[in-house]
């Protein structure tokens, strides 16, 4: 029996788009300094669950889209972005068997080193001073992935998306 295609792939697409959302959403300026790296997130989450829904391609797209809302130097989001997916793709298999909370230590990593060449790119470009504060939204999104990943994995099942 051949399986069909899921019907529900737009909920990856709606989540992605509502993670572009809430990278602009307004702050307070105390909290701005960490704001999670939503985008990063859930492309790491669909990454896991459901690789064959999104690729590098598609994450170029987006973050793309993201170097527009953003107003950074264009592609800057989109080369971050594909590192990120090279870095997960290629931990794939090993990261699905860990524990959540092991997830969330080699996404730390993962995380802290997209900053890195986010930090080295903004350096580049003259727009931001090197300081350790860059590491604060790597940080912040370890922190959230066991939520993100447990309340996301639940839409996902109830939705049937494969």
């Amino acid at each position: 029996m051949v399986e069909g295609r899921s019907r529900n792939g737009w909920f990856v697409w709606f989540s992605l788009a509502c993670a572009l959302l809430l990278s602009v959403a307004p702050m307070p300026e105390f909290m701005a300094i960490g704001r999670p790296l939503w985008l990063a997130l859930l492309i790491a989450f669909w990454l896991l669950v459901a690789p064959s829904r999104i690729g590098m391609t598609r994450v170029w797209l987006l973050g793309l889209a993201a170097d527009v809302l953003y107003g950074t130097l264009l592609g800057q989001n989109a080369l971050v972005l594909s590192l990120l997916v090279f870095m997960l793709l290629s931990l794939h298999q090993r990261l699905r068997v860990f524990p959540v909370w092991q997830q969330s230590l080699v996404l730390l990593v993962v995380f802290g080193l997209a900053q890195l060449v986010q930090l080295w790119l903004d350096s580049l470009s003259g727009n931001r001073p090197p300081t350790l504060a860059f590491l604060l939204p790597a940080l912040v999104s370890a922190l959230l992935w066991p939520w993100v990943y447990t309340i996301m994995r639940g839409f996902s099942r109830r939705l049937g998306v494969r």
